[in-house]
């Protein structure tokens, strides 16, 4: 058994003190001593998407954890356990084929947010929907309409959640004329300090969820506060910014078993 954690997502590759294997999807092609290292590792780092699933059947820890790569860039997931859960979220309904698509407005009014239902990060493809132009113009995209609430705001917390603790926490400032946030979409950071309660819940979330990897997006509106969603390809702007390196962060909590 190897001294060194072992990896196969090339996140940490530069640091020699994590082994980093390499993804091949088929198994056979690693070396008869990298299956031994993979088989009798106690924890896998960054399986990767594909092994993930597979590790989770054998019953082997890894880290990012099974259920973080479940729950990737796909919202319609998140919202079904969210709901399931009984974690707050603004109103959301997922509608399927061209007659669900028919009935959205007896569900939903002018102004709502339109989204992309998988595959979607950094802020791109979400609308919001000022009239029926709008909302034909997103239904031409193909794949289920996720359609959300608005909930006016013109600022965001990205809660940053690794292993069992927040690493990172800050604010994300509209500009102006922008109903998004996302930094990619020209959002502000800020660290002012932000409610204990917002922390709360995001910790309680990501625990009852089972994601050890992930930036939760939290809103308060009319003193309520509302999981937007679960980001696990969160950017790093964050933490430049605050002045961490991240992946010297992070290979220190690997290497001191804290993730």
């Amino acid at each position: 058994m190897s001294k060194k954690p072992i990896a196969l997502g090339a996140r940490l590759i530069k640091y020699s003190s994590i082994q980093t294997l390499g993804f091949k999807p088929n198994f056979q092609d690693y070396s008869v001593h990298e299956k031994e290292l993979i088989l009798t590792a106690r924890k896998i780092y960054f399986p990767t998407a594909f092994y993930a699933d597979l590790f989770n059947v054998m019953g082997k820890k890894t880290f990012p954890s099974f259920h973080t790569y479940t729950f990737a860039l796909d919202k319609i997931k998140q919202t079904a356990i969210f709901k399931l859960l009984d974690i707050p979220h603004p109103e959301t309904k997922i509608f399927y084929g061209k007659r669900q698509k028919q009935t959205i407005l007896d569900y939903f009014t002018f102004p709502f947010i339109a989204k992309k239902a998988r595959g979607s990060a950094r802020g791109n493809d979400i609308h919001l929907i000022h009239n029926g132009n709008d909302l034909s113009n997103y239904l031409k995209k193909k794949g289920p309409a996720y359609i959300q609430e608005y909930l006016p705001i013109d600022r965001d917390m990205r809660i940053i959640i690794i292993g069992k603790k927040i690493r990172l926490s800050y604010w994300r400032m509209a500009t102006h004329g922008n109903f998004r946030t996302n930094l990619h979409q020209g959002g502000i950071i800020s660290f002012d300090p932000l409610p204990q309660k917002a922390l709360d819940l995001a910790l309680s979330t990501a625990f009852k969820c089972g994601w050890d990897d992930v930036g939760i997006d939290i809103i308060e509106h009319n003193t309520q506060y509302y999981v937007l969603e679960a980001n696990m390809k969160y950017g790093t702007k964050g933490f430049k910014e605050a002045g961490i390196n991240y992946k010297d962060m992070l290979a220190d909590l690997v290497l001191k078993n804290k993730v």
